[in-house]
């Protein structure tokens, strides 16, 4: 695990035990930090060791070095925030620890991802290139294992993390010595006053680096744009610049192409050769739920996109492949499915499930085929009875899956097995 001398004989609550929360806790016990950690599940809070349980929002603050809380906490609307501020106290995540704790590491760099959409992708693709290169790294951040529960890169490693907004928004001083912008689409309002705030949490990532260190903006869409046009140097990247993605099997459709630009750019700034990056891409195997190819089946295949929660995200899915037997449906993020009507000509059916099963129904049916599906198993059934040689069965859902499943990864697990179960 990540360790520091910065953290001994100071005390930290922690709020939220899941993963990163526990991973968080073991490395300030670990460190010599007094800690004091809560969660409202009870098996959760078995799990901590060394700690004091008691909840932050009912013990006095003052002292404390910061209250570390999950990224999934609103902190827009969760009274630990005004609790926090009050006592003076600052509210970080376990990426901003990481970032103290950089001083007492063997010197290496970072690259931190973050995007609407695509950043799993991005990050998975650097690591991978790196890596095959020979230069040690690490993937964490949103993605893979909680950051401070890592082993120490050697000298000349390259922390890649996945930064989600929300934390971006617990962290100050991770300045990232390549920070990387893929886009910007609506997404999780509720955490934001607004589109704007959202953008604004974005941009942070930014704020926080230092001169001479290098920005990577994919400049595709207008929030982007005017992000790159507040920045000194930044290095833009564009999908229209990639050509033929033929060679690299695992990044098709356009979505990848912004995904490969930017990561050249990374790894080229990192100080990797054409040959190395190209290396990289062609053996990059991809990620699970993110067109995922499970198998193919009488001249059909059946392609797991679960990870695409949104509209935005699916549409690359959709413009991916030509002829098209659509999964689609869950719990919705919006109420129009606008980001995906381009490429409606693509599907030559679709079958609906989850709560947006009827709503998507609706919006659906004056362009295409639809079935009312309400289970994912039913769909792939409904789907692979309808599909014929040379087409492609995809769950692609552009909704959250939380109406039905834990997570977008039990979605997906459900997907393979509904795929393997077929006759």
């Amino acid at each position: 695990m990540i360790l520091s001398p910065a953290f001994a004989g100071r005390r930290y609550a922690v709020l939220g035990l899941a993963r990163s929360g526990l991973a968080t806790v073991a490395a300030l016990v670990a460190s010599g930090a007094e800690v004091v950690a809560w969660d409202g599940n009870a098996e959760a809070r078995a799990k901590a060791e060394g700690v004091t349980l008691a909840d932050p929002l009912a013990i006095d603050l003052a002292g404390f070095a910061g209250v570390v809380v999950s990224p999934g906490v609103p902190i827009n609307r969760h009274p630990i925030a005004a609790k926090a501020r009050d006592a003076g106290v600052p509210l970080i995540g376990d990426i901003e620890l990481f970032a103290q704790a950089r001083a007492e590491l063997p010197p290496h760099r970072v690259v931190g991802i973050t995007g609407t959409n695509g950043k799993s992708t991005t990050t998975a693709l650097i690591h991978h290139i790196l890596t095959t290169a020979g230069v040690p790294s690490l993937m964490g951040g949103n993605i893979g294992l909680p950051i401070m529960a890592q082993t120490p890169l050697p000298a000349g490693g390259v922390y890649v993390l996945e930064l989600s907004s929300y934390q971006i928004d617990l962290t100050d001083t991770l300045a990232c010595d390549v920070a990387v912008l893929l886009n910007i689409t609506p997404d999780h309002l509720d955490r934001y006053d607004g589109f704007a705030g959202y953008v604004a949490s974005k941009a942070r990532l930014f704020a926080m680096q230092r001169p001479g260190q290098v920005a990577v903006i994919a400049t595709e869409d207008e929030q982007t744009r005017a992000i790159a046009a507040t920045l000194p140097e930044p290095v833009a990247v564009s999908s229209a610049a990639i050509g033929d993605q033929a060679r690299w099997p695992a990044l098709q459709g356009p979505h990848n192409a912004q995904n490969v630009a930017a990561a050249t750019a990374v790894c080229t700034a990192l100080g990797l050769d054409a040959a190395a990056i190209e290396a990289g891409l062609a053996s990059y195997p991809g990620l699970p739920h993110r067109m995922e190819r499970v198998a193919t089946r009488g001249g059909v295949l059946f392609v797991n996109d679960s990870k695409a929660t949104n509209p935005t995200s699916t549409a690359p899915a959709l413009a991916a492949y030509p002829k098209i037997r659509w999964i689609v449906g869950g719990k919705p993020k919006t109420d129009e499915l606008d980001a995906c009507a381009p490429h409606f000509g693509h599907v030559r059916s679709a079958y609906t499930i989850g709560e947006a099963g009827a709503l998507y129904a609706r919006l659906l049916a004056p362009h295409m085929p639809v079935v009312e599906s309400g289970v994912l198993e039913a769909a792939v059934r409904a789907a692979a009875n309808d599909a014929e040689s040379g087409d492609v069965v995809l769950l692609s859902p552009a909704c959250a899956s939380f109406d039905q499943y834990s997570d977008y990864e039990a979605r997906g697990a459900a997907f393979r097995a509904a795929v393997e179960a077929l006759a």
